[in-house]
């Protein structure tokens, strides 16, 4: 492939921060993150955010086929060029936010998702396939090293959170690499981290998605109050009853909700959504 700064230099392209461009093109990172990301010559894979091509070119290398989203429609050229002869390879020039996640997987089939995410979009981004897809097997993303470690934090430490446990939900989560702010072009100011998440691996099924969501948003509402006064607060539950719920949930008294781990949480959401069922439904 050719030196991609010289490409964008060749077109007069000018990076632009309010999509977060930090373009990656070190061959031996490149590869390893298709690596990371599972792909072979079976696999259909799913890219948002193409930039120059570098991260693209390498997926058409080892997969089946590649459907990479890129939002700046100035990268048209560039692509064009960087991507020529890449026949498995096709760009949609849209913002991947505004798809219908739906009817795109009912075209794809089974697929992964490898990304060079843009840091403003990572969160928002994993969690729309942690909640909305059926298809997504597995998800690959370079992501900022703060959010990586977010994501697969364990119970009880500052790290852990709502989407460590949404995530935990669907599958696992760990962190294959760690990539420098060197390697990246523009620099940004932080270091950042390869994750996979791997759907149906260690994940565990909840009666009520719903329900466990709420659940997950209460315990980490106020993470300086017990869950039973979150409880008192999210689900407008008087002390006696929300005691019971933990009791039920074997919980301790006095236990904070960043303490429970996904499952216990899980366990917790289950419980709560049969009281409600059984008082709406006697």
């Amino acid at each position: 492939m050719e030196n991609f700064k010289d490409v964008l230099k060749e077109y007069g392209f000018s990076f632009k921060k309010q999509w977060g461009q930090n373009f990656l093109s070190d061959g031996n990172l490149l590869r390893a993150i298709v690596s990371d990301g599972g792909v072979d010559e079976n696999t259909t894979v799913l890219e948002i955010g193409a930039g120059a091509g570098a991260l693209t070119r390498a997926l058409s290398e080892r997969a089946k086929r590649v459907v990479s989203y890129e939002i700046d429609k100035s990268l048209q050229p560039v692509l064009a060029r960087t991507l020529a002869g890449c026949e498995n390879v096709e760009v949609v020039f849209r913002d991947f936010a505004r798809e219908d996640l739906s009817a795109l997987e009912k075209e794809l089939g089974e697929y992964v998702v490898v990304a060079n995410l843009p840091y403003y979009i990572t969160t928002p981004l994993v969690m729309r396939f942690v909640e909305e897809s059926a298809k997504c097997k597995r998800i690959t993303v370079m992501v900022q090293e703060e959010v990586a470690e977010r994501f697969c934090a364990r119970a009880g430490t500052a790290e852990y959170g709502a989407v460590t446990a949404s995530l935990a939900r669907r599958g696992t989560a760990k962190i294959t690499r760690r990539v420098p702010k060197e390697a990246f072009h523009p620099r940004p100011q932080v270091d950042s981290a390869v994750v996979t998440v791997v759907f149906g691996e260690g994940g565990f099924e909840v009666r009520d998605v719903r329900a466990f969501r709420e659940t997950v948003r209460c315990a980490f509402q106020s993470r300086r109050k017990t869950l039973e006064n979150n409880l008192m607060n999210s689900f407008r539950l008087s002390r006696e009853s929300a005691k019971k719920l933990l009791e039920k949930a074997g919980a301790p008294e006095g236990v904070r909700g960043e303490t429970l781990t996904p499952r216990e949480l899980a366990n917790l959401s289950d419980i709560l959504f049969t009281e409600f069922s059984c008082r709406k439904n006697p």
